[in-house]
């Protein structure tokens, strides 16, 4: 299978590009960056260059290309969100799917599927209600730029090209993103919930985010919208003393909602807002997380993250003592791996083994001291 991604330098596009590569697939990634160009993770892949607004020089491989993944878009949380960053993050995303469909309009032999990016920022800010793929946009700036970013590729569905688009909620990995900053300050002892404490929390695996998107790949009735992250999402509060309690550390010290206002202004709502999602069509699919799934049993659940500190990741590991927290391929890894050959490096980001009995689950191996077994509490 030949797979294109955009995006692909990105946390989950080079866990995807991994993923696709250890599998024998052919991928080829689109990169802005001549740096990126030489990342050891994306060894084995075919880099090419693009604009991020046309099928220049690029566009050619979409003409028999099986797949085509679009995750490209400006960093939502890099920065306050001034207007020229606001247009950026817009315009980022837009013109990439403008760019992604120039190329499949002008392929002869179109791709067979295109994987859409976006996220469950679609539904707005929401307080107790379940959100579902049909429930309705919200009408706050993000829920704009994910609507926005959908559109941009709706047309590939009147083409013949079959478009899942994957409505992603926090990714979860100790290789980059939301997790290494919320670990830092339960390092310090200064750990706790953001704000009220109240906004649920929906996060997701990097493992199952990428097997997520393979099982979209090669599912030929998947279509549409699908909400990507943990059923029964815990709220900030549940989520930080879960983390707390990973750590051996308190989750004592809430952070004012009045205080990340002032430090990041309107991106504030990232950090204060949130949405209960559930996932009515993937369940239809039969596609189960392994990863980020709840557990109705908490001690079970918080024994399981005692586990993967105590056995399969050393405490040094979960203190930030070891700089090779998320190496996937070092001395550190492998010694894991050796010590459980069928779990794969607990220090990688979406390694492991799929499973194959009948139904469509995600098994990814923990993504690093934390990554993988913090759990949601099943709702009462």
């Amino acid at each position: 299978m030949h797979v294109i991604i955009t995006g692909g330098t990105g946390l989950i596009g080079t866990a995807l590009v991994q993923n696709l590569l250890e599998d024998g697939h052919q991928v080829t990634v689109l990169s802005r960056s001549s740096q990126k160009k030489q990342s050891p993770a994306l060894d084995g892949a075919n880099v090419v260059g693009w604009d991020s607004r046309t099928a220049e020089g690029w566009g050619h491989l979409a003409d028999g290309a099986d797949a085509i993944v679009n995750l490209a878009g400006a960093g939502i949380a890099d920065r306050r969100w001034s207007a020229e960053r606001k247009r950026q993050i817009l315009e980022s995303r837009v013109d990439a799917g403008k760019a992604v469909m120039e190329a499949i309009r002008n392929a002869k032999q179109k791709p067979k599927v295109l994987i859409q990016s976006s996220a469950v920022g679609f539904y707005g800010p929401s307080d107790d209600r379940e959100l579902s793929e049909r429930s309705s946009p919200g009408s706050d700036y993000l829920a704009q730029v994910c609507f926005e970013w959908e559109a941009s590729t709706a047309g590939a569905k009147a083409l013949g090209v079959r478009r899942p688009v994957i409505r992603t909620g926090i990714v979860l990995s100790t290789k980059g993103g939301a997790l290494p900053k919320m670990l830092l300050p339960f390092q310090f002892f200064i750990g706790g919930p953001l704000g009220s404490g109240k906004q649920y929390f929906p996060w997701i695996h990097i493992a199952d985010e990428v097997r997520a998107i393979r099982f979209l790949l090669e599912s030929p009735d998947a279509d549409g919208p699908y909400n990507l992250a943990a059923p029964n999402p815990p709220t900030n509060a549940e989520f930080s003393k879960q983390l707390g309690e990973a750590m051996s550390r308190p989750s004592l010290m809430p952070v004012p909602g009045f205080g990340l206002k002032i430090l990041f202004g309107e991106m504030s709502t990232v950090l204060l807002d949130g949405q209960r999602g559930t996932a009515e069509d993937r369940t239809r699919l039969r596609f189960q997380l392994h990863r980020s799934r709840p557990r109705a049993d908490r001690r079970l659940a918080e024994q399981e993250v005692a586990d993967d500190l105590h056995t399969q990741i050393p405490r040094a590991c979960a203190a930030f003592g070891c700089g090779r927290l998320s190496s996937a391929d070092g001395q550190h890894g492998q010694d894991h791996a050796a010590a459980d050959p069928g779990a794969g490096s607990p220090c990688a980001g979406a390694g492991g083994q799929r499973r194959t009995d009948g139904v469509h689950h995600v098994d990814g191996s923990p993504a690093g001291a934390l990554g993988g077994p913090i759990r949601g509490r099943s709702r009462r």
